[in-house]
C-alpha cells in the first residue's frame, strides 16, 4: 500500500491595525485595515476611543497567525482591549503566533488591557508584544494568562509557551518581559508556580510611575492571589499569582483602578 500523505490542515490567519491622531484634544480614526479572522471596533469612552479586537476563529492553534497593531499621533489617548479571552487550544503541528505591535508617539497614551489568554492542554503558543514609546509617550499593560479552566476540570499536562513583552522608549529598551513556560514548569516546585494556575503582569511605564507604588501595594490583598508591586524610574511592575482566574481578575480590576482615572472597558464586565 502506498503511504497516506499528510492532511494540510486548514489554518486562520488575521491582522488588524489602527492609526489614530489627535486633533486639539480630541483623539480621532485615522486608518484601519482588517483581514482575516482579525477585527477590530472602536468606540467611544470618556476618556478617549476605545479599541476591542476580535478574533473571530474563536481561538489559535498551532500554525494560526493573528496581529493586532496601533499606531497612535502624538498626544494621542487610547484604551485597547479584546473582545473575550484568548484561547491557545492542543496543538497537531507547529506553534500559533501572535503578533502585537504599538507605535506612540510623543505625549501619546495607551492603556493596553487584553483579557486573559487561556492555555489548553497540549497548546504552542509563541507571542511577542512589542510597545515603541517616542518622546514622552507612555503606556499602561497588563497580561493575564490562565492555564486552563478550572471550572471546567481542566488540567494540564502538557505545553509550550513563549510569551516576550518588550517597551522601549526611543529605541532604547525600557522593559523585557520574556517568559517561556514549557511542560517541566507544570510540575515544578516553589521555584516555578508552585501550583498556579494564573498569573499576570501589570506594568505601567510613565513619568512618576514609580508615586503609586505605596497604593497599589495596599490593594494587593485579594484572597487567594499572591502578588508584589516594585517601581523606580519611570516604571511601576506588578506581578501576580494565583490558584484561579477569577480571584486574579479580581486582583488586576482592583489594581487598574488605581493605576487609571477611567473605568475598565465595558467588555471587562460581560
Amino acid at each position: 500500500m502506498s503511504a497516506i500523505p499528510a492532511i494540510a490542515l486548514q489554518r486562520s490567519t488575521g491582522e488588524a491595525r489602527l492609526s489614530f491622531v489627535c486633533r486639539g484634544t480630541t483623539t480621532g480614526l485615522c486608518d484601519l485595515y482588517q483581514q482575516g479572522s482579525a477585527k477590530a471596533f472602536v468606540h467611544p469612552a470618556p476618556s478617549g476611543p476605545e479599541v476591542v479586537f476580535l478574533n473571530t476563529s474563536g481561538g489559535v492553534t498551532g500554525g494560526d497567525r493573528l496581529r493586532y497593531a496601533l499606531d497612535l499621533g502624538a498626544g494621542c489617548r487610547l484604551t485597547a482591549t479584546t473582545q473575550t479571552a484568548e484561547r491557545a487550544y492542543a496543538s497537531a503541528q507547529g506553534r500559533a503566533q501572535i503578533s502585537v505591535s504599538h507605535r506612540l508617539q510623543d505625549g501619546a497614551h495607551l492603556d493596553w488591557l487584553p483579557q486573559e489568554t487561556i492555555l489548553f492542554d497540549n497548546s504552542a503558543l509563541d507571542r511577542r508584544t512589542q510597545v515603541a514609546l517616542h518622546g514622552d509617550a507612555s503606556c499602561l499593560l497588563v497580561e493575564p494568562l490562565v492555564l486552563g479552566r478550572a471550572a471546567m476540570g481542566e488540567r494540564l499536562a502538557a505545553l509550550v509557551c513563549d510569551d516576550r513583552r518588550s517597551v522601549t522608549r526611543d529605541d532604547a529598551p525600557v522593559l523585557i518581559e520574556p517568559l517561556r513556560l514549557v511542560t517541566a514548569a507544570l510540575h515544578a516546585g516553589a521555584g516555578i508556580l508552585e501550583g498556579a494556575r494564573a498569573f499576570a503582569t501589570l506594568a505601567l511605564v510613565a513619568r512618576g510611575a514609580q508615586d503609586a507604588l505605596a497604593r497599589i501595594r495596599a490593594e494587593l490583598t485579594e484572597t487567594g492571589v499572591r502578588g508584589g508591586a516594585s517601581g523606580f524610574d519611570g516604571k511601576l511592575v506588578i506581578r501576580l499569582m494565583a490558584m484561579d482566574g477569577w480571584p486574579l481578575r479580581r486582583q488586576i480590576m482592583r489594581l487598574l483602578a488605581v493605576l487609571r482615572p477611567a473605568p475598565l472597558p465595558r467588555v471587562w464586565h460581560m
